[in-house]
This record gives C-alpha cells, sequence and structure tokens, in this order.
C-alpha cells in the first residue's frame, strides 16, 4: 500500500524526522488558506500522486505570493499529470501540499528497505539526492552507500555516522543526521514498512537536516496491525479491478499483455507468465487465487480480466497441493458459464484430484482447451490470442 507525501511526512513528524511545514488542500480556495496560515515568503505547491517524477512533469512549482499560490493551484488542482511512473496516461491531481519553502544548500538520497538476501534491513544513502536513484545505480553506483542492520539490534550510531560521512554531510551536521537515520529506521520498522525513500534530504543553510519528501512503501500483510495506516489509503490512486479484486482476496496486478492468468500461488503465477513470454505472448494480468479458491472467487477473477478489453485468451494454470483440481474445475465450469465467456480458455491442472478436474472439463460442454504442460497450456493460450 501507498500513501502520499503529506501522510509520510507526518508519520515521519510523529517519529521525530524534522519536515517542513505543510498543510495538505483539496481545492484552491484550501490552498491558498493553507499558505495563509504558514505564513511566509515562499511557498512550495505540490501535486499528490503516488508516483516519483512530479516536478519533471510540472507539478512542484514555487509561489511567492497568495495570488502565485492561487494560479499554481489552480493550474495543478485536476491536471493529468504525466512522469515516468505514471505511464503515457498520467494520474489526475485530486490534492495538493502546501509546504514551507526550504534553503537548500545540499540534497541528498537514504532510504530503508527489506533485503531479502541478507535477511536484514539495508539502509542506503547517496550524495546525489534530488536525481532518479536508477539513474545514479546505473552510471555511479559508487556513490550508493549501504549498511545492513540486523532488526534484533537496530540502526547503530557507528553505521549513520559511515552513511553520513560517506555521503559528504559536512562534519558539524553529521550528529543530527546520524540521529535522522535513526529515527528514519524506527519509522520503517514501527509502520511496517518495505519502502521508506527521502529524496532529497537536504541539508539548510543552517547547517540542519530535513526531509523534503517521502515515499512509503507499506506490507499489505501487516495492515491488520494499523487500521490508522488503512484509514490513509486514496482509492482514486489505485486501479479499480485491483480494488475490486481485494475485496475478494485475490492478488491481482493488471498488465499490458493480451493473455489473463488465473494461477494458484504466487510463484507459479510468476512461472507462468515467464512461460507465455518465453512463448512470444504478453500476459494481461498477474492473479494468485491462493490456496482456497472457492466457486465465487474464481467467477470473480473471471470478471476481472475480462474487464480487461485488451483480454483475447486466459490461461488457468493450477497445481493441486492444498486446493484440489477438481474444486478448481468445479469453478472454472462455473464461471465460464456465469460471465458467458467469450475467449479462448485454456486449463492445464496438476495434483490431487487432476484426473477427476479435467474429466469435469470435458464433460462440461465448453469449449476449454485442455494441456498436460506449463509449457503446452503457454503455447496454446498464445496461439488462441492471436
Amino acid at each position: 500500500m501507498k500513501i502520499h507525501e503529506y501522510q509520510a511526512k507526518q508519520l515521519l513528524r510523529e517519529h521525530g524526522v524534522p519536515v517542513p511545514r505543510g498543510k495538505p488542500a483539496f481545492s484552491v480556495d484550501e490552498a491558498v488558506a493553507a499558505a495563509q496560515e504558514l505564513g511566509g515568503p515562499v511557498w512550495v505547491v505540490k501535486a499528490q500522486i503516488h508516483a516519483g517524477g512530479r516536478g519533471k512533469g510540472g507539478g512542484v512549482k514555487l509561489a511567492r505570493s497568495l495570488d502565485e499560490v492561487r494560479q499554481l493551484a489552480s493550474q495543478i488542482l485536476g491536471m493529468q499529470l504525466v512522469t515516468h511512473q505514471t505511464g503515457p496516461a498520467g494520474q489526475k491531481v485530486r490534492r495538493l501540499l502546501i509546504e514551507d519553502g526550504a534553503d537548500i544548500r545540499k540534497e541528498y538520497y537514504v532510504a530503508v528497505l527489506t533485503d531479502r538476501a541478507t535477511q536484514k534491513v539495508a539502509v542506503m544513502a547517496s550524495s546525489e539526492g534530488g536525481m532518479d536513484i536508477e539513474e545514479v545505480a546505473a552510471k555511479t553506483p559508487e556513490k550508493i552507500l549501504k549498511v545492513f542492520v540486523d532488526p534484533l539490534v537496530g540502526l547503530q550510531d557507528a553505521q549513520g555516522l559511515e552513511l553520513a560521512a560517506g555521503i559528504g554531510i559536512p562534519l558539524a551536521s553529521q550528529a543530527q543526521a546520524v540521529e535522522v537515520f535513526k529515527k528514519l529506521y524506527q519509522c520503517y520498522m514501527d509502520t511496517d514498512a518495505s519502502l521508506v525513500e527521502i529524496n532529497p534530504l537536504i541539508l539548510e543553510g543552517s547547517g540542519q537536516i530535513k526531509a523534503l519528501d517521502a515515499k512509503f512503501n507499506i506490507d499489505d500483510n501487516a495492515l491488520f496491525r494499523h487500521p490508522e495506516i488503512v484509514a490513509l489509503r486514496d482509492l482514486d490512486e489505485e486501479d479499480p479491478a485491483e480494488i475490486e479484486a481485494s475485496k475478494f482476496d485475490l492478488a491481482y496486478i493488471q498488465l499490458d499483455g493480451n493473455i489473463g492468468c488465473l494461477v494458484n500461488g504466487a510463484g507459479l503465477a510468476m512461472a507462468t507468465m515467464d512461460t507465455i513470454k518465453l512463448f512470444g505472448g504478453s500476459p494481461a494480468n498477474f492473479l494468485d487465487v491462493g490456496g482456497g479458491a472457492t466457486t465465487e472467487k474464481v467467477t470473480e477473477a473471471f470478471k476481472i480480466m475480462l474487464h480487461n478489453p485488451h483480454v483475447k485468451a486466459i490461461l488457468v494454470n493450477i497445481f493441486g497441493g492444498i486446493m484440489r483440481c477438481d474444486t478448481i474445475a468445479e469453478g472454472v465450469i462455473a464461471a465460464s458459464r456465469t460471465v458467458g465467456l467469450s475467449v479462448p480458455l485454456v486449463v492445464r491442472m496438476k495434483g490431487t484430484n487432476e484426473e477427476i478436474g479435467r474429466k469435469m472439463l470435458a464433460e462440461s460442454g465448453l469449449p476449454i482447451i485442455s494441456a498436460n504442460t506449463m509449457g503446452e497450456a503457454a503455447q496454446a493460450a498464445v496461439h488462441a490470442a492471436q
């Protein structure tokens, strides 16, 4: 789950991380009122969408008068903001953050994220703040420093100092930087985040360290522990199909291809998409029905996939371990009849009760293409979609 910048900064503020003063605004009048309340000669008008690159897309502007705040808020609110993370369609701006201007002396980058390879938490920092970190990693990887934190111990002062000195924070500001890194790490742990990114983290003219931007990704599997974070969810920023899928406990992500995939298990779903690509096709979605798929869940999965006008074929790939193949077959048959399936359907099942499941599909009277291996299934789906 993602949250907006102003929400992320509130979480940082609660954990003692210095951030600029700011107020969210949902209308032009609210933006002007926020600037009046903040006071000061300079304000930043920032579009709030779940994507990076807002400044390059024209979604972050500097205002030097209340009239200019009104003018910029009018321009940005309602615009279709296109960045490298939104895709060509862009994202409609429905919220703003009105914030104090900052006296920026130097920009840095810092992030805290889960590192599965070491089973620790990685804290990354770079002297190249304000830039796309992917570009820095590709062109000058030596400018990205990492320390790995044992969650049982936490981020140590020596590790924080290694990062602060390594990215060139002046000696007089290093002690504060270490405290900011430690508080940032604690915020990451307390919120069950999978990523907390500050880009840029700034050094002000006064020598103070401050988080000028903030991005949080929260682990969906931990949201049951955080109703206060669930309350921050902005459904306008999410794909309607993915929202609908979440209601039925379906893990669904829409992609750009034309072959719908219904699979049980995330690993098998990834392998299925890879196999489709191997044979020249393109998956239209990732969809994991999990180990407890019911007829209702399968039916809803079919509806969600078929709502995508680009889907030209559907591939069902099931391993019957916890989930029995005859249960899936029953769901596939019921779903096909309920939705009035109008695209080719390829089914491959292996495991518990697979013979019973295949027999049910064969006797259903539905035009289902049966496959024995994943390769055969993918080839059949690619051919059917063409």
